[in-house]
């Protein structure tokens, strides 16, 4: 027998139905290989061993009583299960009729979704005149409750079909059928159509869109651990093109063909052989890589995080290339969609990264806002990025792609560092101007309609610097009313390298706004440790400037010891180089940090103590100085004598 490649350790499965319809009886059976002439009401867990089915993994089997006394003990079970048995006896047709009417019903009720086995016992006692289609039932259930995996009939008097019934519970459970086929078209999901082109990809060799027959000789290989025979693949194309004749062309099997061949395995009733190619190349049951695919780097500190690896940037850089057919250093929306065909879903088509990077005017993505998009997403969401760069073929060793950076902490101490990849807090009033500092760090034009922000935005782009030197550059825009509670959280700006403070130079109120939230991140810098440069841009520089914000601006920078505020104005395209000296900020990141009072007293403290061991020091050395020569006078007196 051969062990499953999934990683479960045991099925447990649940056995209700009315009284009478022989739950007992079919567990007995299974348990003995025969049938009990008395059997207990309700049985204790029964355990088959691992060796029982192909599979070679254990199934625990769980009696149930139907009485309303135990109802509570069988609802709890019920939520336990990987998977139900639900019974009706062949003989009675009232408990058939109660599958629908009540058992469904209630399984609906406890939001049970495990898979659902119906079986017909005490087959040997059913009239011939009573007899019910299978196949009929199964469609009517089907169409009715959706977690019914099959319909089976057995006799536990005849032994008649008994291990059929455990077997195909434990295959609902390990070989689920729902994440490869839809019921209702009839067709594989677009989630396994997409698992199983990037298999057809990483099987291609030599990316001639067919896999020759050394190449379906391999894959045979990979994952079944048997070579095929030169008339079985004769077989197989033969099959393939009397069914679907695009799905063999002069070069071998094309993707068509390859999706037929497992459509087929799944209409046979056999999804465990689809599992198993798929599991072979690392998909769990949700159709995704499991972990042990991904090894991701890990942060041993909240003030660290994931980059790129230059090997990572060098094949993303390929890749656009690849995709990039007509030359114009932008892919279009078909492009990008072609480029995740291969992954489970297009990570970029929701928030927060639909918006977040750099478009033509066609909206189109640029070659600078491909690769900061895939710096954005690793920042953000590391397993997420190491996972489509897998999709999309990343061919390297894994552990390869992404880097964890050093400490911010050890930066501020060494006044250097070596990140790539900037993330910037903007804070601000309302209509203070933050949306419109993001949109201009994507080169979108300035717009005079104003739409609150009420969740975190981000746009991310490349900085070129003098000498050449890219950075990606993440503004994150916190809304005004999001402030108090993203800063409850003790690590929130340890992923910061960056805090600046927007405000409206025209408006009272924006400056007064913008000055108490840099005083507040200011002092929850020091209070947590993770103290970060900060600096102030006054918007819309375009406008009457409130007066009293010139002065107070001046003061409180001086006051804090950062750089004066910033003076941009996006409706007229003045950014003042704002972006570099964000930029500039984070490559620096011991300078730009206000010194607040209890900073000032901290420091003072240290100082204090740093100056009295320095003083203990000299005065501890004064004294071993004056011992050694008290000893060395004692010494030349005696000899003296």
């Amino acid at each position: 027998m051969t062990k499953t490649t999934t990683d479960r350790n045991g099925v447990r499965v649940v056995v209700v139905g009315d009284r009478g319809t022989g739950k007992s009886s079919l567990i007995a059976a299974i348990a003995s290989d025969s049938f009990p002439e008395t059997v207990l009401p309700v049985l204790p867990p029964t355990l088959l061993p691992a060796d029982f089915f192909p599979d070679y993994v254990p199934l625990t089997v769980i009696d149930t009583s139907s009485s309303l006394e135990k109802q509570n003990k069988r609802n709890k079970e019920l939520k336990a299960a990987d998977v139900v048995v639900l019974t009706y006896a062949c003989n009675d047709s009232q408990s058939f009729s109660r599958l629908s009417s009540y058992w469904f019903r209630e399984l609906h009720k406890l939001e049970v979704t495990v898979p659902v086995i119906v079986v017909g016992c005490k087959l040997d006692l059913r009239d011939e005149s009573q007899q019910v289609s299978l196949e009929r039932l199964l469609e009517q259930l089907l169409l009715e409750f959706k977690n019914v995996a099959t319909c089976i009939e057995c006799s536990a008097a005849t032994l008649y079909q008994v291990p059929e019934v455990f077997y195909f519970a434990q295959k609902a459970v390990l070989h689920p059928v729902d994440p490869l086929f839809d019921h209702e078209s009839q067709a594989l999901t677009d989630q396994c159509v997409r698992a199983l082109r990037r298999i057809f990809v990483l099987c291609d060799r030599d990316m001639d869109d067919a896999l020759n027959d050394a190449e379906l000789n391999d894959f045979q290989v990979r994952c079944f651990n048997a070579p095929l025979q030169s008339s079985e693949i004769t077989d197989v194309k033969t099959v393939v093109q009397q069914k679907v004749p695009e799905g063999i062309n002069s070069h071998g099997l094309t993707f068509p063909g390859f999706l037929y061949i497992h459509s087929m395995f799944l209409r046979k009733g056999h999804p465990e052989t689809l599992w198993a190619v798929l599991r072979n190349f690392g998909y769990d049951n949700d159709l995704k890589l499991k972990d042990n695919f991904l090894p991701v780097p890990a942060k041993i500190a909240p003030d660290q995080s994931v980059e790129l690896t230059g090997e990572a940037v060098e094949f993303l850089n390929g890749i656009f290339r690849l995709l990039d057919t007509d030359k114009d250093r932008a892919l279009r929306p078909a492009e990008v969609d072609k480029l995740f065909c291969t992954a489970p879903e297009s990570p970029w088509n929701d928030a927060p990264y639909s918006d977040a990077a750099e478009r033509t005017d066609m909206g189109y993505i640029s070659l600078n806002g491909f690769l900061s998009q895939w710096a954005f997403m690793t920042l953000l969401d590391p397993p997420c990025s190491l996972a489509n760069l897998i999709y999309i073929g990343y061919s390297g060793n894994p552990a390869a792609a992404l880097r964890v950076t050093r400490k911010r902490s050890v930066d501020r101490k060494r006044r250097a560092t070596e990140r790539n990849v900037f993330q910037c807090y903007v804070f601000g009033s309302k209509n203070a101007g933050k949306s419109a500092l993001l949109d201009a760090l994507l080169g979108r034009p300035f717009s005079n309609n104003y739409t609150p922000t009420t969740v975190e935005k981000f746009a991310a782009n490349g900085i070129q610097l003098l000498g050449g030197t890219r950075k990606t550059l993440v503004l994150r825009e916190i809304p005004e009313s999001e402030v108090l509670k993203v800063l409850s959280n003790q690590d929130y700006l340890a992923a910061c390298d960056v805090a600046v403070f927007v405000y409206d130079s025209s408006d009272e109120y924006s400056w007064k706004k913008s000055r108490d939230l840099l005083e507040k991140v200011a002092g929850q810098g020091d209070l947590t440790g993770y103290r970060v440069p900060c600096l102030l841009i006054a918007t819309k520089d375009d406008l009457t400037p409130y007066p009293r914000a010139l002065q107070d601006s001046v003061k409180v920078t001086q006051e804090l010891g950062i750089e004066a505020p910033i003076h941009v104005s996006m409706k007229l395209g003045d950014s003042s180089n704002v972006y570099n000296k964000i930029v500039s900020a984070a490559e620096h990141p011991h300078l730009s940090i206000p010194e607040t009072e209890i900073g000032k007293k901290r420091k003072q403290y240290h100082r204090i103590v740093q100056n009295s061991l320095i003083f203990a020091s000299v005065g501890t050395a004064m004294a071993v100085v004056g011992l050694a020569a008290c000893r060395a006078y004692a010494v030349k007196r005696n000899s003296s004598a």
